[in-house]
């Protein structure tokens, strides 16, 4: 009998996501040089996540 997809381990979900967490926009900002050390982590400038 198969398992259900529902059921599975979350390992097995990779999906692409859209939408990133703070700390990780704030990491790929670093990355890119466009971070300033001190500046405020609300009203960060939108990212989109790298491919």
């Amino acid at each position: 009998m198969s398992q259900h997809r529902s059921l599975r381990g979350a390992s097995t979900i990779t999906a692409k996501r859209n939408v990133l967490k703070r700390f990780e926009r704030v990491e790929l900002l670093k990355k890119r040089g466009q971070w300033k050390e001190g500046r405020k982590v609300i009203g960060l400038p939108k990212t989109k996540p790298e491919a």
